[in-house]
């Protein structure tokens, strides 16, 4: 089986696991503290919920990486792992 195809099933088997939930995964409460829930917040900081799991992934590994630039962000992202990442940009995807 090749390393992107493995890595596809582990993104899906997450990102089953996410939606089913109700529940956020771990760490993905912090990220209320900055960004805002609310439509009627405003906020330079952008809302998570409803965003592509894909692009939410795709900007923390770039903050994690030094690709990007930020405040805290970039301190934040490298605490977590690639499958944690994952699995808060699935739930914020599922999120209204």
């Amino acid at each position: 089986m090749s390393k992107s195809l493995a890595a596809a099933i582990g993104c899906a088997s997450i990102t089953v696991a996410a939606v089913a939930s109700a529940e956020p995964p771990a760490g993905a409460a912090a990220c209320s503290g900055c960004h805002p829930a609310s439509t009627h917040v405003t906020s330079p900081v952008p809302r998570l919920a409803g965003r592509d799991g894909a692009a939410i992934v795709k900007a923390m590994q770039d903050f994690r990486s030094g690709t990007r630039a930020g405040t805290v962000m970039d301190r934040i992202a490298k605490g977590f792992t690639d499958e944690e990442m994952q699995a808060i940009a699935a739930w914020y995807a599922t999120q209204k």
